[in-house]
């Protein structure tokens, strides 16, 4: 998730400021010693991948059966050190020529080569939350505590290390169809009534193992012709309490949005802060995807995909910089 700042100015509005102080206002000791009701799984308490089991081969043949045209669709911004982040995150790349300086480059063939270094979060811009990034009073996925998984070094459990990426059946819900209306306004939630309506409209059946992508053309506040960073970052119109609850009764494998937290902001409830990313992660092992440029495939109408996510499997990560991919 991602209220956001950039790296040249730390600015957020009043609903991003009062998200921040919800979140802070819960922050305490870590966690209770009592496990919630929720955190038994059906795969397990030993499980690691969460809904990610849903990838069955069967689901991912049925899958690569919606091609028919082989258009590629980019789901994912690019990334700059100017990309919008949920405050304290930032990011920057620094080129060199190792070992190049006042020479011809390597060998008598004078070799030369650019690398590259990375230096910020890696929660930035289009990114996938690994279920160790969602918790409640500190216990997450399976009933993990966080002083037993999450040294600063890196996740011992859950990382995103443990996931071989994301492959199966997407499915697009173009928010601004059902709502009618070219932008779906902050504050709005997609609740479990929205979602089959739209979904009914589209002609479209959800199901288990699908990965959920919500439009709500929000991207344009960040570069159509009339973009405005200050209320992109101020609040959001996304999944609300009961379509979290649907979508986990279903059995989605992932929940997607082109905004930065994917649910609505301000919370339906006064005081909470961000309950989908609860339910969806901590309490069912679902994953979530933000900031996914969804215009190209509103645009053509796309209601179904296949949808593909090969993230870096860094050790221990808990967030990731992605590109997914959708073919129709």
């Amino acid at each position: 998730m991602a209220i956001f700042t950039t790296s040249k100015a730390f600015r957020f509005g009043n609903m991003a400021a009062a998200c921040l102080l919800a979140i802070g206002a819960q922050a305490g000791a870590h966690g209770t010693d009592e496990t919630p009701d929720w955190a038994e799984t059906r795969w397990g308490s030993g499980d690691q991948l969460g809904a990610a089991n849903h990838m069955t081969s069967d689901r991912v043949l049925e899958a690569a059966r919606l091609v028919t045209e082989g258009k590629v669709y980019s789901l994912g911004i690019t990334v700059g050190s100017d990309t919008p982040a949920f405050p304290p995150r930032s990011m920057s790349v620094t080129v060199l020529q190792p070992n190049q300086s006042g020479n011809s480059g390597l060998g008598e063939n004078a070799f030369t080569y650019n690398d590259d270094i990375f230096m910020g979060w890696l929660g930035i811009g289009p990114q996938i939350d690994g279920l160790g990034h969602s918790g409640e009073n500190h216990v997450y996925y399976g009933g993990r505590r966080y002083d037993d998984f999450a040294p600063a070094s890196g996740l011992t459990e859950l990382g995103l290390d443990q996931l071989p990426g994301l492959v199966g059946r997407g499915v697009l819900l173009d928010m601004t169809r059902h709502f009618g209306t070219d932008m779906v306004a902050e504050g709005v939630p997609y609740t479990a009534d929205d979602i089959r309506a739209a979904a009914s409209d589209q002609g479209v059946e959800l199901r288990e193992g699908d990965v959920v992508l919500f439009h709500s053309n929000w991207m344009e506040l960040l570069d159509g012709d009339n973009a405005d960073p200050a209320r992109f970052a101020a609040a959001e119109p996304g999944l609300g309490v009961s379509g979290a609850e649907y979508l986990a009764e279903i059995g989605v494998m992932a929940v997607g949005a082109d905004t930065w937290g994917m649910e609505v902001v301000p919370a339906e409830v006064e005081g909470e802060a961000f309950r989908a990313h609860q339910i969806l992660q901590a309490h069912h092992g679902i994953y979530i995807l933000e900031n996914m440029d969804t215009r190209e495939l509103a645009s053509d109408g796309v209601s179904e995909f296949l949808f593909v996510l090969g993230q870096a499997r860094v050790q221990g990560a808990v967030q990731m910089i992605i590109n997914p991919i959708a073919i129709r």
